[in-house]
């Protein structure tokens, strides 16, 4: 008996993808991983980054890594992200620059097939095809593409920092108490309780709205 190894790992892939993508976009998903040959990992949730891409060394092959926790519309923006980071570094090893004209141009090319309302929510659609347009760093850069995803996480009990009242008192990262200030061009004073330090805020920090209990 013959095995496909290739098939074995299609197949392994897919029943791992379903569970972070939209379930039209795990057979491509699938494919690229054994074409590209690049392991995927998913990763806790890290507050500086949503996923990114390591080019191969020491005799390992490509690793991309992307935070269990977005939701699946951000899950696939993301690993598209990073993909297209893999097949730049292919093209141009370290010669250009990583979110330069190039990258751009293949982003855009990979995320061609996910471009339509089977996948992406009507309004999620809108929003990419805007941000597309001219794809930045990071997919947190783009406000009105932030802002509509979250419509789709998961209840987390936190709130975009723009929607509080100013002056509410808020918690950042679970521990840290703030009171929201005054809004300096794009970005909020708060202040940390504790210290009496003053830091800014961007309006899409996500936070959770502070209680005071009493006795």
């Amino acid at each position: 008996m013959i095995v496909d190894l290739r098939a074995v790992q299609y197949q392994k892939n897919s029943d791992i993808l379903r569970k972070y993508l939209p379930l039209p976009a795990v057979p491509l998903v699938a494919q690229w991983i054994v074409h590209y040959d690049f392991k995927l990992k998913i990763k806790k949730e890290r507050s500086t980054r949503l996923g990114d891409y390591t080019s191969p060394r020491n005799g390992l092959n490509h690793l991309i890594t992307v935070n269990h926790n977005l939701n699946k519309f951000a899950f696939l923006i993301t690993l598209v992200h990073e993909v297209a980071h893999l097949v730049t570094y292919n093209q141009y090893k370290n010669t250009v620059n990583p979110h330069g004209t190039e990258w751009k141009l293949n982003f855009k090319e990979l995320m061609q097939p996910f471009l339509n309302t089977d996948i992406f929510p009507l309004e999620v659609f809108a929003a990419l095809r805007s941000y597309m347009q001219n794809p930045a760093a990071s997919s947190c850069t783009d406000t009105q593409l932030l802002r509509t995803l979250k419509l789709h996480d998961e209840e987390t009990g936190t709130v975009f920092l723009e929607y509080l009242p100013q002056n509410s008192v808020f918690l950042y990262n679970g521990s840290r108490v703030f009171q929201k200030g005054e809004k300096i061009r794009k970005r909020f004073k708060c202040k940390e309780l504790s210290t009496g330090q003053v830091y800014l805020f961007s309006p899409l920090a996500e936070v959770e709205l502070f209680e005071r209990t009493t006795v």
